[in-house]
């Protein structure tokens, strides 16, 4: 994290400020002084030039209001955002509430106790209340309406600050005395809040601030430190609640006024002097820290004392009141970011969710991908990779390291006993550093391992593919190290600051300034250097001759590795300091293609040094993510992550240095030749590439193939040989055209020449179907059959793709491409097309199966039939019949193909109906399927049953008439079975007696085939003898009750 002062603002007449505060959301700078000074200001930048978006675009003070209304000296100023208020008070204890309206402030409401000075005043975080406290112990709590809710006097205390929690049940009174109080929200008095970081202090102290971050963006952590309290001493204590008994402890060692969290809650700033050796007076100075408490920098402001600080809304700036003046400071965070194969990772938190989110957002295709991984500790990449560094667990000691591809799939993750403070990465290792110790990791992905390597991963476990080393330790490289973590447990009194690495090369930066280099992949400690800097960030270059360092202050240094050079011993060293040093640097990138060429960032400046010297500079505040082929690309992460879900390409900037832009100058303007001069003293690739796209422009082919070798170009040697062997100048212009990508004028070209093949054959290279189809149909002579299919075919399959089945069909019909017209068909229900499709293909042609499937799918067994039968199927014809219930056709199809297995099926579904009492479904499955014995014998059984009821013999009978019809039907269907197979003149009344003797063999195992009617007519007899007693005919009904008698079968019988 980096911060250098970037703008001041005067306050007329001299006036000492008291205090300065930053509206989050509409960015309002409200700052109050001596003699009722209160001024509201307001920032904005003015520019439509999108890289110049953020802290690099010109920002002018666009409000500069003086309120009115105060006579002594304000002291105290707070936002109320959600509703757009603003409340101040004096050192005479007069509030005066301001609202804005038509773009001015003015008063809206005013309170004077008379009594006594506000020291303190606190809204809470939906902005519905204010707590205001008293000099003499008065707490009023109002809402924002201006009405009283409670006033409560602490009698005996001097009161001097106050803080809401994020849930408004708790308020925090400081006392000038130092002791903090814990209250409820009705001022009930809970307990006194324990002060850790005052052991051992003596003599009188006073708060200088309380800040409880309400979590409205979310936390770095689950659980993270939020409630910050910090003495005039510098002591301070960072707590997760008010209760917390194991706080974070910090010694700022400097004299502090004012504190403030940043709108993340990810960095606390604390403001105020401290005392240098060298110098008599005090120095203003901020410093910041982590929720943690570790240290990330300090900031010197000129000035003789500091009054107040606040942060801007989005992190990106800080205001600091000292003297007569408002000083603004840029801040150039630490973002998790990383830049691989296209894609732009960035983490940010979210108040809904504990983890933070990661974001996988291909720049090239605008697609992002999204990730929630918890307790990230930093993202580090390379190549089509990178590395999340996060905790295993809050209760477990371990980290992890997750090797992810570019759209965030986990591909490998690794398990470490060290903290990973610090992460580099090259195309086969992970190097990840604590503080005393170093983790190396051979790491392999899918697409690099052979199949032997895949045989051998538990073998090459066991070669070191993981190490560690501590940084005391001196490793020679030529014994493998172990995976010891005993190692990483010991200390060391010169702690690791960072690390870089390149294919060969490992850096590990000390806080004393030692630099270490070893040899990679086998670990060896090959050099050690010294700086006179504590290194932040360093970076090797493309051949690891160079390293960058950027120190703690933001100065950026250069070393030598491999130089030697005499010292003032006379003895020769290895490494030299170069001569290059830059101040307020915050990010820098080597090219991958040059050790010559490096891009920094300074302020909002963007350099680009060649051997050391600078280019002319570059107005931006992005974050450099590649530089590579002259060109820069540079990401504006502010922006991206003020609104992170919805990433702008817009924000994603090329720049090119400065010899492209004069080699492009130079061959529009003075031409090729002397370009080619130019491009010799200044070789680069991308230079050579761009003279032979000019040549080849020219039709100039000799220039070209020269610079197509230079750049290494086979391809482009080879398109420049072709075009020798042309002899048409239009040809060869619409072959270059065709090159370039412009296609449209390469194919007027050829239709000019009245080459319409070329002109087809240039878009079919392109898959243009419908602009092959367009020329196929214009052109006078006949179009290729085959051809037209084939952009029928393809333009079918560019609408089956977008799911436009309909308009796929016309080109599918087109294109006699029967397989996808079916597909279609059944996606649009037309079963009829797809009837008329089957109707119309060949005997035992291969899509007549499929067709046959689709519709069974749909339950449409008719169809599903014919077509399984016309590609001479009757076993999955029958199937289906059976699938769908259909079973008097799957006994027809059994029969008529000789199949014998149907009785099988027909019996096993039968018991399974019969299992569920489903008695009548399976005599209508018998009755259906032609097996009427079956069925008879089901009957009988019902009408049975139901004649031991005695009740409703109208019923019995009618079952029992059911029965003796299905055996009827079963005599006569096995008359009928005899006729057909008995031939010649007697055939019919010899079948009719082979039919009964079939009967006869049958029926001996049941003789109700032979008295199939005795019980329909007993019942018969028996109920008309019932209506003729009911009537009076006694003599008739005893006649027919005897007949009755007679026919009557016992159930035994049945």
């Amino acid at each position: 994290m980096f911060f250098y002062l970037s703008k001041k603002i005067a306050i007329p007449n001299n006036v000492k400020l008291k205090c300065v505060s930053w509206n989050k959301d509409q960015g309002f700078i409200a700052c109050g002084g001596e003699d009722g000074l209160l001024k509201v200001l307001k920032l904005e930048t003015q520019t439509d030039d999108v890289k110049l978006r953020g802290l690099a675009a010109p920002s002018n003070l666009s409000m500069n209001q003086t309120l009115e209304g105060h006579s002594g000296s304000v002291q105290v100023v707070t936002w109320n955002e959600q509703y757009q208020k603003l409340t101040t008070s004096d050192q005479n204890g007069l509030i005066i509430v301001w609202m804005l309206y038509k773009g001015s402030w003015y008063e809206e409401m005013i309170n004077n106790r008379n009594k006594s000075v506000v020291r303190s005043m606190s809204w809470n975080a939906d902005g519905q209340k204010i707590c205001i406290v008293y000099e003499d112990g008065a707490v009023i709590v109002g809402s924002v309406d201006g009405n009283r809710i409670w006033g409560k006097d602490l009698k005996g205390i001097q009161l001097c600050h106050v803080a809401w929690s994020a849930d408004s049940k708790i308020l925090l009174f400081g006392m000038a005395n130092g002791e903090i109080h814990i209250y409820d929200n009705q001022g009930n008095f809970i307990m006194k809040m324990k002060l850790n970081c005052l052991v051992n202090v003596t003599g009188a102290i006073s708060i200088a601030g309380i800040h409880w971050y309400h979590g409205t963006e979310g936390y770095v952590e689950p659980d993270c430190p939020c409630l910050a309290i910090c003495f005039d001493n510098g002591r301070c204590q960072i707590m997760r609640h008010e209760n917390d008994q194991n706080p974070v402890l910090i010694d700022t060692g400097m004299y502090v006024v004012s504190i403030q969290w940043n709108h993340i809650g990810s960095v606390l700033a604390v403001a105020g002097s401290q005392k240098v050796v060298t110098q008599d007076k005090d120095v203003n100075t901020v410093q910041f820290y982590t929720p943690f408490g570790e240290h990330l920098g300090t900031l010197k402001v000129p000035g003789k004392q500091m009054s107040a600080l606040s942060w801007e809304g989005g992190g990106l700036k800080i205001a600091l009141a000292v003297d007569s003046f408002i000083y603004f400071a840029n801040i150039r965070p630490d973002y998790k970011w990383g830049y691989c194969s296209n894609t732009v990772v960035y983490a940010y938190t979210r108040p809904d969710r504990p983890e933070y989110c990661v974001i996988f957002w291909d720049t090239k295709n605008n697609e992002k991908y999204v990730k929630y991984v918890k307790s990230l500790i930093s993202i580090t990449t390379c190549g089509d990779f990178c590395i999340l560094a996060t905790k295993a667990d809050e209760n477990h000691p371990q980290f992890v390291l997750v090797l992810c591809n570019s759209i965030g799939t986990p591909l490998d993750p690794k398990y470490i006993d060290i903290v990973p403070l610090f992460v580099a990465m090259t195309k086969t290792h992970v190097i990840a550093a604590s503080k005393e110790a170093f983790y190396t990791w051979q790491y392999r992905v899918a697409k690099k391992l052979t199949a032997l390597e895949i045989n051998q991963i538990t073998r090459s476990r066991k070669e070191g593919r993981e190490r560690i080393y501590h940084v005391d330790d001196t490793p020679s490289g030529s014994v493998d190290g172990v995976l010891d973590y005993s190692k990483a447990i010991q200390g060391t009194r010169d702690p690791i600051c960072a690390i870089t690495a390149s294919d060969k090369t490992l850096i590990v930066g000390r806080e004393s300034g030692t630099i270490q280099r070893y040899s990679l992949p086998n670990v060896g400690l090959i050099q050690k250097y010294s700086l006179n800097c504590r290194a932040y960030q360093l970076s090797l270059n493309c051949n690891s001759s160079r390293l960058a360092v950027i120190d703690i202050s933001g100065v950026l240094t250069f070393f030598d590795l491999d130089a030697r050079v005499t010292d003032s011993t006379g003895q020769q060293v290895i490494g030299e300091l170069l001569k290059l040093e830059r101040k307020d640097v915050w990010d820098m990138k080597w090219a991958k293609d040059n050790p010559d060429l490096f891009a920094m960032m300074e302020k909002t400046r963007m350099y680009v040094f060649r051997n050391l010297d600078p280019e002319e500079p570059i107005q931006t505040s992005g974050y450099i993510c590649n530089f590579e082929d002259l060109e820069i690309k540079s990401v504006l992460l502010d922006e991206i992550l003020k609104n992170p879900e919805h990433p702008n390409k817009d924000y994603i900037i090329n720049f090119e240095i400065r010899s492209l832009r004069d080699s492009r100058a130079l061959i529009e303007k003075v031409g090729i030749e002397d370009a080619s001069q130019f491009i010799e003293d200044n070789p680069h690739p991308r230079l050579w590439r761009l003279l032979a796209e000019a040549a080849l422009q020219n039709l100039d082919l000799h220039t070209a193939e020269q610079a197509f070798v230079r750049c290494k170009d086979y391809q482009g040697i080879k398109f420049v040989k072709r075009l020798g062997h042309l002899q048409s100048e239009s040809m060869k212009q619409a072959e270059v055209a065709a090159y370039f990508g412009r296609f449209e004028e390469a194919e007027r070209t050829y239709l000019d020449m009245d080459r319409r093949d070329l002109a087809i054959g240039l878009r079919l290279k392109l898959g243009d179907w419908f602009r092959v189809l367009q020329l196929l149909k214009t052109g006078s002579g006949d179009a290729d059959d085959s051809l037209l299919e084939q952009a029928h075919n393809a333009i079918g399959d560019y609408f089956a793709d977008r799911q436009k089945w309909l308009n796929a069909v016309q080109y599918y019909v087109q294109g006699r491409n029967q397989e996808r017209l079916a597909e279609c068909y059944y996606m649009l229900e037309d079963y009829e097309g797809l009837e008329n499709l089957a109707n119309s293909l060949p005997e035992n042609h291969k899509l007549l199966p499929e067709i046959a499937q689709m519709f069974v799918r749909v339950g449409m067994c008719e169809q599903a039939v014919t077509a399984f039968l016309k590609c001479n199927q009757p076993k999955a014809a029958v199937d289906t019949c059976v699938h769908l219930n259909q079973w008097n056709k799957a006994v027809e199809l059994a029969k008529n193909h000789s199949m014998k297995e149907i009785g099988s099926l027909l019996a096993r579904y039968a018991s399974h109906l019969l299992e569920k009492n489903k008695t009548l479904d399976a005599i209508e499955l018998y009755r259906k399927a032609n097996y009427f014995y079956e069925a008879a014998k089901l009957m009988f059984k019902i009408a049975d049953e139901e004649a031991k009821k005695r009740t409703k013999p109208l019923r019995v009978k009618k079952l029992y008439v059911l029965s003796a019809l299905l055996i009827e039907q079963y005599h006569e269907q096995m008359k009928n079975a005899q006729r057909g197979k008995v031939k010649g003149k007697s055939s019919e009344a010899t079948s009719a007696l082979a039919g009964l003797l079939e009967e006869e063999v049958l029926s001996t195992t049941s003789r109700f085939t032979d008295n199939a009617w005795r019980g329909a007519e007993a019942y018969h007899f028996f109920i008309l003898a019932q209506r003729q007693l009911y009537e009076g005919y006694v003599d008739t009904a005893l006649k027919t009750e005897g007949k009755g008698n007679c026919q009557r079968v016992s159930p035994r019988e049945a």
